[in-house]
């Protein structure tokens, strides 16, 4: 791989606490590998404050805060207003992870829903974009983001892993797709890697969603499980082929997008 690259991982959980022993040293690989542009994902009131806080400490780090699907049930009006404050840190570009998640359910719907709709109007008064998360609830999620699409400033569906009916119902929408590691495994992500070449090169960013969803196709593989932004490099080696351009015009292209989506510093 060309470590002339530079690019930019648009979802990352370095408050992972997989994290914990060598978060410094993880970010300093991404450098080498040409990943320099980190968005941090806030998922938890906890998390959204800790990857703000790292944001604050390194160059071309950046943050979103958020409350995940998974967390919606202890997000009461308090924490949601606290959420909201955060979202106004110069470090935050956009809000979230938010979204639906009625793969695992591990809040109720209608608590997702209600958490999901608080930040639909938090990114619609602060004008930033949506950092959305989407498993098995398309048919809820869509009209929910269709009705406030207009006062949106945009946003991605991340970790994008559905159908092409979902795929080109976002895009109607002006959504962002984020890619992941899940293009790189051979057993869940075929049909994923054949709706690639259908995103619009101007709406498709790439991501590794650190510490989850180590790329399969990674040689050699490494020893633990846990993803790195470093390995940002193998998801676009994976999406350039299937493509068929070069890893370095679509870094570049990529990375544009994410520039412009949240609105990063030239």
């Amino acid at each position: 791989m060309n470590h002339n690259l530079t690019l930019t991982d648009i979802g990352a959980n370095l408050a992972h606490d997989s994290f914990d022993h060598d978060r410094d040293e993880v970010i300093e690989r991404a450098r080498q590998a040409g990943v320099d542009t980190l968005l941090l994902t806030g998922s938890s009131l906890d998390s959204s404050r800790k990857v703000i806080e790292l944001a604050r400490q390194h160059n071309n780090l950046f943050a979103t805060a958020g409350i995940h699907p998974h967390e919606a049930q202890h997000a009461d009006a308090e924490t949601l207003q606290q959420i909201a404050a955060l979202c106004d840190d110069a470090s935050v570009v956009a809000v979230g992870e938010t979204g639906l998640d009625f793969n695992r359910d591990f809040s109720p719907r209608p608590e997702q829903e209600r958490v999901f709709s608080a930040h639909l109007e938090i990114a619609s008064d602060n004008g930033k974009p949506v950092f959305l998360h989407q498993r098995d609830a398309h048919e809820r999620f869509l009209p929910m983001l269709r009705e406030q699409r207009d006062r949106l400033a945009g946003g991605v569906v991340h970790c994008f892993t559905d159908r092409r009916e979902a795929l080109f119902a976002y895009l109607d929408l002006d959504m962002y797709i984020g890619v992941t590691g899940w293009v790189c495994d051979e057993r869940r992500g075929r049909e994923l890697l054949e709706l690639v070449p259908q995103i619009p090169v101007d709406r498709l960013l790439l991501e590794t969603d650190a510490p989850y969803l180590l790329p399969r196709s990674l040689r050699p593989r490494p020893s633990g499980r846990r993803n790195e932004p470093a390995w940002l490099t193998e998801v676009l080696r994976v999406v350039a082929d299937a493509r068929q351009t070069t890893p370095g015009e679509l870094a570049r292209q990529t990375s544009a997008n994410a520039a412009r989506l949240f609105r990063l510093p030239a």
